[in-house]
């Protein structure tokens, strides 16, 4: 049990964070290397540019969270939506390293941090705005990552939740079911 709301709050953002990126981390996975990079039309991103776009995010926004401003200086965000003669180990090299940034990160934070005032871009965030923007961010990015690796692997693709069909069985496996 947690001391506090605050602390309450940051575990769950924690848990919310970890299964946003199993589930890209499971549909990634699926996918072979030509369709890691495969964009489906020239508008749109590949897995690898969405994989690399937030470690870029990642690296920025949780790196000296709450001293400096969540944009770096040194972030190249445009460079993220390119391929440069990176491959699939690249790729996953860095996104794991923005994870890891962003959960040591979280890890660090102490009950009373959710109220403090972080910068992102100029613009000040509490804590809890600023965790509550990546935690919308990210999920909007592993749903495309899904949603991409599910299309490319078609009849092929494994499901990460409930199969379809199986949504009764399921919650009767959970104790659940309708009241």
């Amino acid at each position: 049990m947690t001391d506090s709301l605050a602390e309450h709050y940051l575990e769950d953002a924690v848990k919310v964070f970890r299964t946003q990126k199993k589930l890209a981390d499971g549909a990634a996975a699926q996918v072979s290397d030509e369709e890691f990079f495969r964009a489906i039309d020239p508008e749109s991103n590949s897995v690898a540019l969405i994989m690399k776009h937030m470690a870029g995010n990642m690296l920025s926004r949780w790196t000296d969270f709450l001293t400096t401003d969540g944009e770096k200086a040194e972030r190249r965000r445009d460079s993220e939506f390119v391929v440069e003669g990176e491959d699939r180990a690249a790729v996953l090299e860095r996104w794991e390293a923005g994870w890891q940034t962003l959960f040591d990160t979280l890890a660090s934070l102490k009950g009373v941090d959710p109220l403090r005032t972080v910068t992102i871009r100029g613009e000040p965030h509490t804590v809890v705005a600023a965790v509550n923007r990546q935690l919308s961010h990210y999920g909007q990015h592993t749903g495309q990552i899904i949603f991409l690796s599910k299309h490319l692997r078609s009849s092929a693709w494994k499901t990460l939740s409930i199969p379809r069909g199986e949504s009764e069985t399921f919650n009767e496996k959970m104790g659940g079911g309708r009241s």
